[in-house]
């Protein structure tokens, strides 16, 4: 939480951005694990409500009045029964003064403001809601079935939220390297555990473990997987074979604020000739992304860049042929990448996702192509400002049922190698990630200690994994 004037600040701005009506931001509920009383720890609160409002308790909504330049939390103070069990919390009064909010009332005043502005037919700005119990208390509140509430949503507060959050201030960016450095702790800790006979899921735990004893959690699930073909392989029983691939994708949560980095390594500790060859592809891509990003440029076009970069050095040893510019045109890369080369990062680690990407990720000038597989799944495709944080995150992977399907249809056959791909069916993956500011002439990585990701580096630190 920062101090008061970071949210009076922020609540003004917005204010001038949305220009009328009335700003109803919903904080979350608790989430129940499996019974009511059973939920999620810690609650995780929703990142637009922290961005204006500050508070993490469940249960609160804010609210802004533009018109009348007014501000109001409203929220039901808790009984000793909570106090008996989850111990004393603040008044929502006492919240709202931490962050300069001076009238407050219980939740069910706050259908009393939103009949009445609905009556004077005043505009209610809402963002498009992710969670279900937050569909309901909208329906209720103003008769919106769930089913049309992403449609009613409204288009200047989420341009306006996005405006905002997308900028990060100073004190946003040394949250995010804080984070940065609880991520290098996490994926060290990756590199010294991993070697044969250990299971995945006894490393990713610790990895976790990381995260929850010295930030506020993980930043989403923990990936670590000796499948690295497939995107979201998240632990499991198998134990680690010695000449495999691990691939470990993880982050967390520090001060609201998130880390995302991904780092390969060879279960052994030693890198193969082959898997070296590949490696060393992807780890000048990663790198080339300092050489082309800063601001004025589009992220589509980086991504891009990397891609055609990506598929020359693939083509030299063999894996593709052809034209490259053709090549690329005709989506072949996606055979070895076929996601995005990043995301907006900040409170979420997909930026605002929430909110809907189409308005985060692309704007008027740049729109998404939902056409072209690979294409298709890039999240951030717009010219890059300074202070926007993205996500470096090139990857190869050979996933056997995609080379089955494009083997068999002929897809791209004039632009890859199909033959040799054959022999990498037991490669998995490799994907390096970083996190990018974007400066004033150029982008720097986050975080002051840097995750090994050099081969000899990677070597050194496993070297004692015995």
């Amino acid at each position: 939480m920062f101090d008061k004037e970071t949210y009076i600040r922020r609540r003004a701005e917005l204010k001038k951005l949305v220009g009328n009506g009335v700003i109803v931001l919903f904080g979350n509920n608790e989430s129940p694990y499996n019974s009511p009383a059973n939920c999620h720890a810690p609650m995780r609160q929703d990142s637009t409500f922290l961005y204006y409002f500050g508070q993490h308790r469940d249960g609160l909504v804010g609210v802004i009045d533009v018109d009348n330049d007014t501000e109001m939390l409203y929220g039901d103070d808790i009984d000793i029964e909570d106090i008996v069990w989850m111990g004393f919390v603040d008044s929502v009064k006492v919240l709202a003064d931490a962050v300069g909010v001076s009238i407050t009332g219980p939740m069910k005043e706050l259908s009393h403001v939103c009949h009445e502005a609905l009556a004077k037919k005043r505009t209610i700005h809402f963002l498009p809601p992710y969670r279900h119990d937050t569909k309901i208390q909208i329906m209720d509140l103003l008769g919106i079935h769930p089913s049309q509430q992403k449609d009613a949503a409204s288009l200047p507060l989420i341009h306006a939220v996005v405006k905002m959050r997308s900028t990060k201030e100073e004190q946003e960016i040394a949250a995010i390297d804080r984070a940065c450095n609880i991520g290098y702790e996490m994926h060290t800790t990756a590199q010294r555990l991993t070697k044969a006979g250990t299971t995945e899921r006894y490393v990713g735990g610790q990895v976790d473990g990381i995260a929850r004893s010295m930030a506020q959690d993980t930043s989403f699930a923990t990936i670590y997987t000796q499948h690295g073909e497939i995107m979201h392989g998240n632990p499991s029983d198998a134990i680690l074979q010695d000449g495999r691939l691990v691939i470990c994708d993880a982050g967390c949560e520090l001060d609201d604020y998130c880390s995302d980095h991904t780092r390969t390594m060879p279960v052994n500790g030693q890198f193969t000739q082959r898997q070296l060859e590949i490696y060393s592809i992807v780890e000048a891509c990663h790198d080339y992304v300092l050489e082309v990003a800063k601001p004025g440029v589009k992220y589509k076009e980086v991504h891009f860049a990397v891609c055609r970069k990506m598929a020359e050095s693939l083509k030299e040893i063999g894996l593709m042929k052809g034209d490259i510019d053709e090549a690329i045109a005709a989506g072949a890369h996606a055979m070895f990448l076929p996601h995005g080369l990043g995301h907006m990062m900040g409170m979420d680690v997909h930026d605002m996702e929430s909110i809907g990407q189409i308005y985060v990720g692309f704007d008027d000038e740049t729109r998404p192509n939902l056409e072209q597989f690979g294409t298709n799944c890039l999240r951030m495709g717009r010219r890059l400002q300074e202070g926007f944080v993205v996500t470096d995150e090139p990857g190869i992977y050979f996933i056997p049922h995609l080379i089955d399907e494009w083997k068999a249809n002929g897809h791209c056959k004039d632009f890859l190698n199909f033959d040799m791909l054959e022999t990498y069916k037991d490669f998995g993956g490799i994907r390096i990630e970083d996190d990018v500011l974007i400066t004033n002439d150029g982008c720097r990585f986050l975080g002051s200690k840097r995750i090994p990701y050099h081969p000899a580096e990677i070597e050194e630190i496993m070297a004692g994994n015995k």
